[in-house]
């Protein structure tokens, strides 16, 4: 399922769940792991420098200058590193027990921007990092890093909310019809298998759009407009075909979804809701959270210049438990009502 997997590190309480999913992942798999963790030398080094100017007036003596200087260069080039090293000593530590194969990488610059340097460059199936870091305060949702690896990356990515192990609980995905949202499945698949857990496939339609649009029409429309428009005759087709035939069209993906399950084995419960698809998963998963919920990094609406799906980033920060978007796209089941999407029907 997966090759390789590169694991952010920095510290925070986050870094020891990675971890620990991680090698879960890679005893199973045969996966190779490389643990990173990105420090910004540079970045001091320049703070360092423009506060010079605000220094009291013995500290502002060029001797003063050049010996603290001298004493920074040594704090921040060496004492970072080893701070680093430190950072990936459990994860050193963690590997070498569970005997999986692992790597480790430092590296200087901009945090985000170098994992995703890494990520492209390195030929990962899956990024695994916290969706906070060590500069988390009360109140975020998530991390200004795990926010933009997400957006930038083109690998999996697992978002580590809580110390959930794969195996316990159960799984739950989106489904929309989508290629990407079956590609999202098989990986659900494939991973309650492998850890013997229960799968969920969970499909939300809006049957209230529609009703919505043609309430604001009432206050625009001109008695001209309505008739040509044939207003009464489009509300009622909306109310009595369109609306439920929404509905159909996500049943229909969850009933491939759960042939396509059995096939491999798997047994799949399928829900199916009503309303705003992130704000209706959202609260779905918080009445029972699961393990693991995964979803494809686009729907069935995706658009050019799109790095990330609304639903997707939606639910990366608000759902209760670890969040798996996948990135890969893969054609959906033969005949699957799902190989154009919920948007391209008629």
């Amino acid at each position: 399922m997966y090759k390789r997997i590169l694991i952010p590190i920095d510290n925070s309480r986050y870094s020891p769940w990675c971890t620990d999913l991680a090698i879960a992942l890679a005893r199973r798999t045969g996966a190779g792991l490389t643990g990173s963790h990105v420090y910004s030398a540079a970045l001091h080094d320049r703070r360092f420098h423009d506060m010079e100017a605000g220094l009291p007036g013995p500290y502002r003596q060029e001797d003063r200058l050049r010996q603290s200087r001298k004493v920074h260069d040594s704090l921040i080039g060496d004492g970072l590193k080893l701070i680093s090293d430190a950072y990936l000593d459990p994860f050193k530590k963690g590997c070498t027990e569970a005997g999986v194969q692992f790597d480790c990488r430092l590296q200087e610059g901009k945090n985000w921007l170098e994992i995703v340097r890494d990520e492209r460059a390195g030929g990962y199936g899956l990024v695994i990092m916290g969706v906070l870091g060590l500069g988390a305060v009360n109140g975020s949702l998530i991390g200004g890093v795990c926010e933009r690896v997400a957006r930038k990356v083109t690998a999996d990515v697992l978002v580590v909310k809580n110390g959930s192990p794969l195996g316990a609980g159960r799984i739950v995905v989106a489904i929309d019809g989508s290629t990407a949202a079956f590609s999202a499945f098989r990986k659900a698949a494939a991973l309650a298998a492998m850890f013997g857990m229960d799968i969920e496939a969970v499909s939300v339609y809006d049957p209230h759009f529609h009703r919505r649009a043609f309430e604001s029409l009432v206050r625009v429309l001109s008695d001209e407009a309505r008739k040509v428009f044939r207003f009464q005759e489009q509300e009622r087709l909306h109310d009595e075909i369109i609306d439920d035939g929404l509905g159909k069209i996500y049943q229909d993906a969850l009933d491939e979804a759960r042939a396509e399950g059995l096939k491999s084995g798997v047994g799949v419960k399928t829900t199916l809701l009503a309303g705003k698809a992130g704000h209706e998963l959202c609260m779905y998963l918080k009445k029972d959270p699961p393990a693991l919920f995964v979803a494809g990094r686009f729907g069935a609406h995706r658009t050019e210049e799109l790095d990330i799906g609304n639903t997707a980033e939606n639910l990366l920060r608000t759902a209760p438990c670890n969040v798996l978007v996948c990135g890969e796209k893969t054609a959906a089941p033969t005949g699957d009502p799902g190989s154009r999407g919920p948007g391209q029907r008629g």
